[in-house]
């Protein structure tokens, strides 16, 4: 979908209250990474972006001015960005990691699974969406898998579909 680029637009409202309406469970680490991101992108991307515009503006005719087209697109494109932080930002909630219980998978569990097809042991960390990370074996609550696993416990077989088929995993274990 193209998230229309005037702030004033019904389309433009319709699309950040859908975006609004998500609560978005992070740890401590992902909320301040999130802070610090979004201020880097207020307090020196954004102004960056002003002074190209400004620059383009001064070399006369904006109707044919390449520069002031790519300036003015990622404008559009950070503003689009700062807004999205924003809204997570706005609609996160810190997880108490002391009220965290591994009797049962939940967000920001390690589950460690064998897969009963190659026998191969991998372990993930579950998270939101926005700190996913798989280098670090950090999947997002919205994948196949994590959903799957989502209340399951210690030696529960799960079943997941993925795009290449159906798999078989079985849970060893449960920590923080």
């Amino acid at each position: 979908m193209r998230v229309p680029s005037n702030r004033n637009s019904f389309l433009f409202q319709m699309y950040k209250e859908v975006e609004m309406s998500k609560v978005n469970y992070l740890t401590e680490e992902g909320l301040e990474k999130l802070r610090k991101e979004l201020d880097h992108l207020k307090s020196v991307e954004r102004p960056a972006i002003s002074k190209m515009i400004a620059e383009a503006r001064d070399k006369g005719d904006l109707s044919e001015n390449a520069e002031y087209d790519a300036a003015k697109e990622a404008q559009g494109m950070l503003e689009l960005r700062i807004s999205k932080l924003e809204d997570l930002v706005a609609n996160a909630r810190v997880i108490d990691e002391s009220k965290i219980d591994t009797e049962r998978v939940q967000i920001l569990n390690r589950v460690k699974l064998k897969n009963l097809k190659t026998n191969a042991v991998v372990e993930y960390m579950l998270v939101s969406e926005s700190e996913a990370n798989l280098r670090k074996n950090k999947i997002s609550i919205a994948t196949p898998i994590a959903k799957a696993l989502i209340g399951k416990k210690i030696g529960d077989i799960v079943e997941v579909q993925v795009p290449s088929g159906l798999m078989k995993f079985e849970i060893l274990s449960i920590s923080l």
